[in-house]
């Protein structure tokens, strides 16, 4: 033992070299990292520079995800409608049909005016005319050089008016030019098309008491519907219809939870046209709601820039024709989103593709009698042209 002071603690040599200055310059830069990693275990290590990053790249892959999975934890379902039952037979008087809803039968039936927004849904709103042309009184039908997002869009309807002459006697059509704002809420431009339709149904001639129609392009209420509700008496002045879900086509039967579509008794000064709930009655079994319904890949991929979700096009290998192409075939969804739904049950149950359906029984008729000219509406077609 030597005078001065003493430690028995043990020295490291890396550090004890380092502080030295005795090592190489590439030995020396090493050991200074060693030194500063000593502090660290392996699974401390693991954990910052594997896990982490892993786990922000998970998020930001799958956030939406997690984000629709969790969704009952934070939000609550709406409230449930009040379905009212839906009786129907080809051999059913219609003075029986009122009096089984509880309504009383009228002399002459109501005008009934059927009112949308068109894009680019050409085939789906000849199949809609088509069902409905015996019962209505005027088509209004409102279309812009925007969509709801903003770009720029040709007015397809106009270019092709010529293949309506069957309700050109019957037609009130009106064109919006778009505002085309950039990084606004595309609902907002939504919104704006449809006060600008309130204009357009009262150039029209819609008067109190005439039935209108507020849905989307491809949400097609039944014939017979339409046909009970101008023929009936003391029916609620406001009804949401619940129509059969669809994806793609006929063969992809979701669930029957559709219900924006609505029918009104026209109330000047007080009815406006609106796609949001607005009553809490709901007629059962009343029509067909077909989405994202093409005949070309080209068309999805329009409709996926621009329509007011466009943000669920999340990446741009969305896009891509093969992809889609595969999608529509598996019945998988275009975002790769989880269900829109309130319950872990609910939401688990709808998970995956959407199960082929087989049936083409109760479609709208043209769409039968026309099958070849339709058939990728119809079961066992999935393939698209243009993809």
């Amino acid at each position: 033992m030597t005078d001065g002071y003493y430690s028995s603690k043990k020295t490291d040599d890396i550090c004890e070299d380092v502080c030295g200055q005795q090592a190489s310059r590439v030995g020396l830069t090493m050991s200074r990292l060693r030194c500063m990693l000593r502090g660290f275990d392996l699974k401390t290590l693991f954990f910052v520079f594997v896990f982490i990053p892993v786990f922000i790249f998970g998020i930001y892959l799958h956030g939406q995800k997690i984000s629709y999975f969790l969704r009952p934890l934070w939000e609550s379902p709406p409230k449930p409608f009040s379905k009212i039952p839906h009786y129907y037979h080809e051999n059913v008087t219609m003075e029986r049909l009122c009096k089984l809803h509880g309504w009383g039968i009228r002399e002459s039936p109501r005008r009934v005016f059927d009112a949308v927004l068109f894009s680019t849904e050409e085939d789906i709103l000849t199949i809609r005319w088509k069902e409905l042309y015996p019962f209505i009184t005027q088509f209004v039908l409102l279309e812009s050089n925007s969509t709801f997002t903003g770009l720029p869009k040709p007015l397809f309807f106009a270019s092709n008016r010529h293949k309506f002459k069957f309700v050109e006697p019957r037609l009130t059509y009106g064109m919006i030019g778009g505002r085309f704002k950039k990084g606004e809420n595309p609902f907002v431009e939504e919104a704006y098309q449809r006060v600008a339709l309130d204009q357009l149904l009262r150039i029209a001639g819609i008067e109190d008491d005439d039935l209108l129609i507020m849905s989307d392009v491809d949400e097609i209420p039944s014939a017979h519907t339409i046909n009970l509700l101008r023929w009936c008496d003391d029916i609620p002045p406001i009804l949401h219809l619940q129509l059969r879900n669809y994806l793609y086509s006929f063969e992809y039967y979701v669930d029957n939870n559709s219900w924006r579509a609505s029918v009104h008794q026209y109330k000047r000064g007080k009815t406006r046209y609106a796609h949001y709930r607005q009553t809490d009655l709901l007629f059962s079994d009343a029509g067909w709601h077909c989405s994202f319904c093409f005949r070309y890949i080209r068309d999805f991929i329009f409709k996926m820039k621009a329509y007011s979700h466009y943000d669920r096009v999340r990446f741009s290998h969305y896009l891509n024709p093969k992809r889609i192409q595969d999608v529509i075939c598996k019945g998988a969804d275009l975002f790769d989103m989880l269900p829109e739904e309130y319950t872990f049950k609910e939401i688990i149950g709808k998970m995956g593709p959407v199960p082929h359906s087989y049936s083409a029984v109760h479609l709208p008729a043209y769409l039968l009698n026309n099958s070849e000219k339709y058939k990728y509406l119809l079961p066992g077609n999935c393939r698209r042209e243009g993809g």
